[in-house]
């Protein structure tokens, strides 16, 4: 179940237009040659993931072959794979992406970190429970210095901060700016590194660790406190504690600002076979048979450690009602009991445990947000689990 490729144009696209459509379609695969990087490194010992492709006659149930396609088609996607019990069942790539270069996560990148985080705490390197001003002591002078790591994580921080994707000129476009995903805009200099944005942010007038907000500097200033406390780079660290350990079979790499810091937030860029062995570790780790990557204290702590309130009391309840958040990885609660990472324009890592299922869905979707598309690709991936199970 597969496409041949067909190669796209550089024609036209520009730090401005990247991740519109339809330049969208070249560049969430081809990100190194509009900002900078720093290398993910693959393992030197690897073994390819088996392909136990299904047939026509294995999909006896809803979802057809011809239906699967077409949905993948309207749903603007890249790269789809599916695993099952770690072998590859289904495999699809739009004629656009031959899936062999990394391919942008966005916000799945969070889901990377929160892994990581949980990797390095196990090791006795990290501690959640710290106070972000303990690893930045500059902290102290912004809305960030007494939240705890365990809120950001949390997407608990309470700080003055609005996420809008579509903003050209206000605080988010300066993020943007940043972090170096958007040219400087007239008439400014573009000397305001990410780390210096994010001491910029004042808090809100109500206390941390009570409402789930999605903040995705959040995110972006847990990479900055990692490298703060180990003395490594973030790439460094992702290589070495899970990139390596996962025995991933390609170089990743991450997007940096000015002065090189990373993006962790949303520029992780991996091969699609990549990221679904994550999903596996994560999936082999919550169904308690144990994993040598994925802690078992931290995915005990990421399946049963969440605040419900605080998620209740956020704005993304209803994407999952049953639901909720932690470590950067979302629970979807309910009767799939699945766990989630996903980015805007159409990125999703979805594990089921239960089944030993993992769908990863890589696309190019014109617009970052579209709540029919999300609800769709939940639905989807619960119909393939559960039509796969046996």
């Amino acid at each position: 179940m597969t496409k041949a490729n067909s190669p796209s144009s550089r024609t036209g696209i520009t730090l401005a237009n990247w991740r519109h459509a339809p330049h969208n379609r070249f560049a969430f695969h081809r990100v190194s040659e509009f900002i900078g990087t720093a290398p993910i490194r693959k393992s030197r010992q690897t073994t390819p993931l088996h392909r136990n492709l299904a047939r026509p006659e294995d999909f006896p149930g809803e979802i057809t072959s011809s239906s699967l396609e077409a949905w993948l088609a309207r749903s603007d996607t890249d790269a789809f794979v599916v695993l099952k019990e770690g072998e590859i069942v289904l495999e699809w790539y739009a004629p656009h992406y031959e899936g062999v270069e990394p391919h942008i996560l966005f916000s799945i990148s969070k889901s990377v970190t929160g892994a990581l985080v949980g990797i390095l705490n196990a090791n006795g390197i990290f501690d959640p429970a710290a106070r972000v001003m303990d690893y930045l002591p500059k902290a102290a002078a912004c809305g960030y210095g007494e939240c705890t790591v365990q809120q950001l994580l949390d997407m608990q921080a309470a700080i003055a901060f609005d996420e809008n994707y579509l903003d050209q000129t206000g605080q988010f476009a300066r993020y943007r700016m940043a972090t170096g995903w958007n040219p400087p805009q007239a008439g400014v200099t573009p000397t305001e590194g990410l780390a210096e944005f994010l001491m910029t942010l004042t808090a809100d007038d109500k206390p941390h660790g009570e409402t789930f907000r999605y903040l995705s500097p959040n995110s972006d200033l847990l990479g900055i406190i990692l490298e703060r406390a180990t003395g490594k780079r973030y790439a460094d660290l992702l290589s070495k504690y899970l990139w390596q350990p996962l025995g991933c079979e390609h170089d990743g790499y991450v997007t940096v600002d000015c002065v090189g810091t990373a993006r962790s937030a949303g520029g992780v860029c991996v091969h699609p076979h990549d990221l679904a062995r994550l999903g596996q570790a994560i999936s082999v780790a919550a169904s308690g048979k144990g994993n040598g990557v994925i802690p078992d204290r931290w995915i005990d702590d990421t399946l049963t450690g969440g605040n419900q309130q605080a998620w209740q009391n956020g704005e993304f309840a209803p994407l999952f009602p049953q639901g909720n958040y932690r470590n950067q990885w979302y629970l979807t609660g309910g009767q799939a009991q699945a766990i989630c990472a996903i980015g805007i324009h159409g990125q999703w890592l979805y594990i089921d445990p239960r089944r030993n299922i993992t769908i990863v869905k890589l696309s190019s979707q014109p617009d970052p947000l579209s709540e029919s598309v999300d609800m769709e690709s939940i639905e989807t991936f619960e119909r393939i689990a559960t039509q796969f199970q046996s």
